[in-house]
């Protein structure tokens, strides 16, 4: 028995046509939110995407996207998702090995309960979002599950550094365009469609 959790093809594709650094936050954020809107347009799976970065440098070590209904796995998100593959690319479970370069985790929506739980085993130092939870749940109706109240300040106390709505604008723009195309909303238990005009 086995599992594969991939990237669509497209997704390779761009991946390899990343810069080999990417400077800025913003310009973190900018490529990963295109990613998002990509998943949205050719439908490969959820509005969402998440980068792994070299801190300092800025390289990319991969992109990835939620992934939940094409692998028909609830657990694809695109924090797991990416998370997995940057380990396997580095070689270590730990990000933060010792010998690695920092690595920071950029995503396009605030992290939920599960995603949330990952950060502080994945080894990464800094964690940037864009969209809120509340957006996520307003805008495009995913339940985001019972995150922790002082969620921030619990990553902060393990190391890890977080900066939020760094491009929230840009990010909730894919969650409404996910509503308008019309895509289910794969919240546990009951499939909605989504039918908001």
């Amino acid at each position: 028995m086995n599992v594969m959790i991939d990237l669509p093809p497209w997704a390779v594709s761009e991946n390899a046509n990343l810069p080999d650094s990417i400077d800025s936050v913003e310009d973190r954020m900018r490529a990963v939110i295109r990613f998002a809107g990509l998943n949205v347009q050719k439908q490969t799976g959820g509005p969402f995407a998440a980068g792994v970065f070299e801190k300092e440098s800025g390289k990319p070590i991969v992109v990835g996207v939620n992934r939940v209904t094409p692998l028909g796995i609830s657990s694809a998100h695109a924090e797991i998702v990416t998370l997995m593959l940057a380990q396997s690319k580095v070689g270590s479970f730990d990000l933060g090995a010792e010998g690695l370069p920092e690595h920071q985790l950029v995503i396009s929506a605030q992290p939920c309960a599960m995603c949330y739980g990952s950060i502080p085993w994945s080894g990464v130092t800094s964690v940037v979002i864009a969209a809120s939870s509340k957006q996520v749940e307003s805008i495009a109706g995913f339940d985001e599950g019972a995150i922790h109240p002082r969620w921030k300040e619990e990553l902060e106390r393990r190391g890890i550094e977080v900066t939020e709505g760094i491009l929230a604008v840009e990010a909730c723009e894919i969650l409404q365009e996910f509503v308008d195309s019309g895509q289910a909303v794969y919240n546990a238990k009951t499939v909605l469609k989504n039918n908001r005009s």
